[in-house]
């Protein structure tokens, strides 16, 4: 049990709170695309390939640009570096309100949005510096919960383009919150007095080098860019398959959205009590079930419940794969959040890409969800492949105990 007091005493609440508005605000800013394209495709008429590459284009540079600002976070300080982030996140917001003349300049647009994806590289860390070990999870699940400002937008973006008189008007109405946040970010966070050195470009190649480094990095591909995937994608696919409106279909996201979103919790709890591998296959098996029900295009509330769960399996997967990053590269936990992160934001371009495509190419759905479930079963058979040789491996503080859960976490 945290002792509250203890924890608010321990670190910064100032720059705790900080981080959370600015991952918060980023992540709301990140996905505009996704809840907007059914509005945007209106003035800029695109087939299904097209709309999926421009709802997979912010995904692809925040993956990008999450180990660029990974790098700054480490020379120059998370604050700095966050504070950047959002001064660069607002030429994109700027050039999409009053300057896009062509779809060409909007995926230049939609690229830059990125930006704000790689958000987490800065405002985690400036949580987790200000609080000791024993309230690391408490303050990072604190400034982690701003990935809910997904649910903003799926909410709202739609309902202001329609007020509003346009998507222009939503990037230019985007400029406010970020704004806001900016000058609450510059006056109340504080860098931390116990800076970690900086790391060298070749302590990544080193970790690079470890095959296990790459399994992780597939194992988070597949949930973390399966929710942010579909937390874009979503919206064209409720319009197309089922007939919503722009706002009906990002009504719908929304629902599934905030299953991923506060999921993900759940999912590191539910590894620690019974052990992080366990619990991952259990979520993988859950989610291609899921996927491969979703494939056979079921009534609309049907499918609707089958994503909100599909979409529940995803987020508490994130939770559950970095239960188990930090026991296997405890020492270069730093390091392996930016590279694991940064593969997480490559599944999540690929999956838009995958379904887009398909359909362009079928006129249905039913294949790049089966591909989607597929992908999801084989992580499983991977992860049952690979347990028995982690489990012999991870030894010394406990290795195999905790990824088996139980008793022994609290030993």
């Amino acid at each position: 049990m945290v002792d509250k007091k203890a924890f608010w005493k321990s670190g910064h609440k100032p720059s705790l709170f900080s981080s959370f508005l600015y991952f918060d605000i980023s992540f709301m800013i990140w996905i505009l695309m996704g809840p907007l394209i059914v509005v945007i495709a209106s003035d800029f008429p695109m087939d299904a390939a097209q709309k999926a590459k421009l709802v997979a284009l912010p995904i692809l540079g925040g993956s990008i640009l999450r180990l660029v600002l990974g790098f700054m976070t480490d020379h120059i300080g998370p604050k700095k570096t966050g504070q950047i982030g959002m001064l660069v996140t607002m030429i994109p917001l700027i050039w999409g309100w009053k300057f896009v003349d062509s779809l060409t300049e909007l995926h230049f647009v939609a690229l830059l949005l990125g930006v704000a994806g790689a958000s987490f590289a800065a405002a985690l860390p400036l949580a987790s510096r200000w609080y000791p070990p024993q309230y690391q999870g408490l303050a990072m699940g604190i400034a982690g919960a701003g990935n809910s400002g997904t649910v903003l937008t799926t909410l709202f973006a739609n309902r202001l383009a329609q007020h509003f008189g346009g998507w222009e008007a939503v990037f230019g109405l985007a400029l406010i919150p970020i704004a806001i946040v900016f000058v609450i970010f510059t006056i109340f966070a504080k860098e931390s007095p116990n800076q970690p050195a900086p790391k060298k470009l070749s302590e990544y190649g080193q970790v690079l080098k470890q095959k296990d480094a790459w399994l992780f990095c597939l194992l988070y591909g597949v949930t973390f860019g399966g929710f942010v995937g579909m937390s874009n994608y979503l919206t064209i696919f409720f319009n197309t398959q089922y007939g919503l409106s722009a706002i009906q279909a990002a009504d719908f996201t929304t629902i599934c959205v905030i299953a991923g979103s506060f999921f993900r919790p759940v999912g590191g709890w539910l590894s620690d009590k019974l052990g992080g591998i366990r619990v991952l296959m259990a979520l993988y098996v859950g989610a291609g079930v899921m996927l491969a029900s979703i494939s056979l295009l079921p009534p609309l509330y049907v499918v609707s419940t089958l994503l909100f769960l599909g979409m529940m399996c995803l987020g508490a997967g994130n939770g559950a794969v970095f239960q188990l990053v930090p026991q296997r590269f405890g020492k270069e936990i730093g390091i392996m959040t930016g590279i694991v992160g940064a593969a997480g934001g490559v599944g999540g371009y690929f999956l838009p890409l995958i379904l887009g495509s398909l359909y362009q190419s079928t006129g249905s759905y039913t294949p790049g969800f089966l591909i989607l479930s597929a992908i999801a079963l084989l992580s499983m058979l991977m992860l049952a492949f690979i347990q028995k040789e982690w489990k012999r491996t991870w030894v010394g503080s406990g290795g195999k105990a905790k990824i088996e859960g139980g008793q022994a976490m609290g030993s």
